[in-house]
């Protein structure tokens, strides 16, 4: 049961609630989703040592209040501009802050607080106007503005791989308004569900869609470009084969699967960009009646 059918009908349920509840189920349905070539899931911990789903799971429900309070503060602030930056900046970090608490120190979800902060604070601007590509776009014009207060990010892994490789990482991800998720993952989402995959297989194909094309730094930092190389050309051999629900796509996933635990690489970055597809998906189907009118 996702969190929004949990809540009683006869109780009201604000804007920021909402789009809590969609950012923490997209990160709980991601996590829960197998078999994932290298991730945690319901089978195991993947090509990781430190995480497991429960730790996956509690992160999750840890970041409930943060996204709510970038949601919030997009509605007190009405408009993007630099003051709701750096409101989302200082939040986030608040929230990364209580991430590692419950987790022990291990990074869950710092790239999922980033994407799916600020979605939820687009989407809070705009509540009439949920169409995947607009609150996209209104991501990306938060992401573009200048965080005064954000630490010097120089040195994390993240940014040492976008140096050495040239490639972009979570940040320009989001200030071109998540190309990977608008332009790979919902379409390849709608496809497969159109042809009868079934939800989880549908949700699995939309994950390989976003790791054909994107430059994964986790991957990067793992097993550089060749690990890179490794994984984008086994995502697209199960499309190619029929996808998930296909007999010759499982064979292809399981090969692709091999591949990533014998790099010890897990794909980190596409999980993060697949709970924000699911989030975005969600945004366009789930809107509770007392929300219509906003």
């Amino acid at each position: 049961m996702n969190a929004l059918n949990a809540i009683q009908p006869e109780l009201s349920l604000s804007l920021g609630d909402w789009l809590a509840d969609l950012a923490v189920d997209a990160l709980i349905d991601e996590a829960d989703l197998s078999p994932k070539p290298g991730l945690v899931d319901r089978r195991g911990s993947g090509a990781h040592t430190d995480l497991h789903l429960g730790l996956m799971h509690a992160s999750a429900l840890a970041l409930w209040p943060s996204f709510k309070a970038m949601a919030e503060a997009a509605q007190q602030r009405g408009e993007i501009n630099l003051h709701l930056r750096e409101d989302l900046g200082r939040i986030g970090r608040e929230g990364e802050v209580e991430m590692l608490r419950v987790t022990g120190g291990v990074n869950t979800h710092r790239g999922a607080i980033w994407a799916l902060g600020l979605l939820s604070a687009a989407a809070a601007l705009e509540p009439r106007e949920l169409a995947a590509e607009q609150v996209a776009v209104r991501a990306a014009r938060l992401a573009l503005l200048n965080d005064r207060a954000a630490p010097v990010t120089g040195d994390s892994h993240g940014a040492q791989v976008c140096r050495l490789y040239g490639v972009h990482g979570a940040r320009e991800e989001a200030q071109l308004g998540f190309p990977a998720v608008i332009q790979q993952a919902l379409p390849q989402l709608a496809r497969s569900r159109a042809a009868g995959a079934g939800e989880q297989n549908a949700r699995l194909d939309a994950l390989l869609a976003i790791m054909t094309q994107l430059a994964d730094t986790c991957v990067l930092y793992r097993a550089g470009m060749a690990g890179l190389t490794c994984m984008q050309s086994g995502a697209r051999a199960v499309l190619a084969a029929g996808g998930c629900a296909s007999l010759d796509g499982r064979r292809h996933l399981r090969d692709l699967e091999r591949d990533m635990l014998r790099l010890r690489a897990s794909p980190g970055g596409s999980a993060d960009l697949l709970a924000a597809t699911l989030f975005l998906d969600r945004l366009q189907h789930d809107l509770p009646a007392q929300l219509g009118s906003l």
